[in-house]
């Protein structure tokens, strides 16, 4: 066992660089960030050359775009390029959760503002995209004496107290703008669902390549819609059904059980008209006339 765990430590060692003292993963350089001046603590981030080919991720090209790792929750867009910008010009960055593809404009255009479904945020990953070329290489040879500051006076970052009131300002939701927003989505989703019966107007009674015809409600004999309400008038119907078929009074003992029940049911009713009519008395609401 201890050969075993010694092995897969020199194994995960592989995967590691150090730069001076700073350990760092393999093919990154580490860069120390303080949140301050007055900061006697730092932190490291983690930076590479982004390497995806651009067919697959056209909006980051390969020679400007700088991946980077480490990146803690209160780092925001902009004090991310303010960071950057001191050394080259920036022309975008990305904060996303985990590696990946960017998110398409469509998707983006369509996210909205008061119904998001992200969780808390955590560290984060960020991809920095430069002017140039030599911005990249500026970034990957920079080997700092003193950690960089990333809240400065020009770009500061907010805490404490001051980040709490802005956070929960950020949740007061307008009512005109939310309005605007919904009856937008229900412009566009009765837009869609117009186009989507007009299609299937027109293709009702169309047999496809095969010479299948597609059933819909809308057809000379309509397809019964699987909801929950459909169910149950059905499952009526079936019960009002049986209850037709069945023979009642057929047999005496059947002729006596249904008297039983009958002279049963008049003594309830009976006794429950005298306690009312005692609880009026009480009360003495009692107007026999």
């Amino acid at each position: 066992r201890f050969f075993r765990e010694v092995k897969m430590a020199a194994c995960s060692v592989k995967h590691i660089s150090r730069e001076g003292n700073v350990l760092a993963p393999a093919g990154y350089s580490a860069l120390p960030i303080k949140f301050s001046k007055k900061s006697r603590s730092h932190h490291f981030l983690y930076v590479k050359e982004h390497r995806v080919r651009e067919e697959l991720d056209p909006t980051r090209p390969q020679d400007r775009t700088l991946f980077v790792l480490n990146v803690p929750p209160y780092y925001t867009k902009k004090c991310l390029s303010h960071l950057f910008s001191r050394h080259c010009v920036i022309e975008s960055v990305e904060l996303q959760d985990k590696p990946g593809p960017a998110e398409k404009a469509e998707i983006m255009a369509a996210q909205s503002k008061f119904f998001s479904l992200k969780t808390v945020p955590g560290f984060r990953v960020a991809y920095v995209v430069f002017k140039s070329q030599g911005g990249l290489q500026t970034i990957k040879s920079l080997k700092p004496r003193e950690p960089l500051v990333i809240s400065t006076k020009t770009c500061p970052i907010k805490t404490g107290t001051e980040k709490w009131i802005s956070d929960y300002a950020t949740t007061l939701i307008s009512p005109e703008e939310l309005q605007a927003e919904v009856d937008a989505f229900m412009q566009e989703h009765d837009k869609r669902i117009a186009e989507e019966e007009a299609k299937a107007e027109e293709e009702e009674g169309v047999p496809d390549e095969e010479g299948w015809v597609k059933v819909t409600r809308k057809g000379r004999r309509p397809g019964i819609p699987r909801t929950e309400a459909a169910n149950l008038r059905a499952l009526e119907r079936e019960k009002k059904k049986r209850a037709r078929k069945e023979l009642l009074n057929f047999y005496a003992w059947q002729h006596r059980e249904s008297k039983r029940e009958h002279i049963a049911q008049l003594r309830k009713k009976f006794e429950e008209d005298k306690q009312k009519i005692a609880l009026m008395r009480a009360q003495r609401k009692f107007r026999p006339y």
